[in-house]
């Protein structure tokens, strides 16, 4: 039986309306239409208070399967929480610094920007190396040529103009 839309789980559950004052947004592969089966459902939240951030989601989702959560020693110490709605595996992300400043985001957007500007034909070479096991940022990574560490090259596209950037698409997907 395939698994239920993201988004009505998303929905359903109230999850993004327990999260509501630390402005959640969805992120990952299943908004950018590169979900796998396998594939979570990406939430990153900005947290200021870590303790009252834990808090929300044991009170929400302690009793869901799968659930686990934990704190970062490094990075901002972020907070993060597993566990499972309807099919689908859930990850929510809590770091103090505004969302649009976390990796997490700033790579979904960038990748979401590539995806705008190339297409279905990146679309079908970035899934072909995720078939083949490749995450995501790993993924863009190959079929883009980008050296070195994957997620740290992704951002680097963030400043790059449109125009480069339908350039190196089409030195990459001819």
């Amino acid at each position: 039986m395939p698994r239920p839309h993201y988004l009505a789980v998303l929905d359903r559950s109230g999850l993004l309306t327990a999260l509501a004052r630390f402005d959640p947004h969805v992120a990952g592969t299943p908004p950018l239409g590169l979900d796998l089966p396998a594939s979570d459902i990406d939430v990153i939240c900005q947290a200021t208070d870590a303790e009252a951030f834990a808090r929300t989601l044991w009170d929400f989702a302690s009793a869901f399967d799968g659930f686990a959560i934990h704190q970062w020693k490094s990075d901002g110490r972020p907070v993060v929480a597993s566990f499972h709605l309807d099919g689908w595996p859930v990850e929510v992300f809590g770091d103090p610094r505004p969302v649009a400043r976390q990796p997490g985001w700033r790579h979904f957007e960038i990748e979401r920007r590539l995806l705008g500007l190339g297409g279905d034909g990146l679309r079908a070479a970035v899934m072909r190396r995720r078939r083949d096991g490749l995450k995501t940022e790993p993924a863009f990574a190959r079929v883009l040529g980008l050296e070195g560490d994957p997620y740290t090259a992704l951002l680097t596209l963030d400043e790059m103009p449109d125009p480069d950037i339908v350039r190196m698409l089409k030195s990459r997907l001819t």
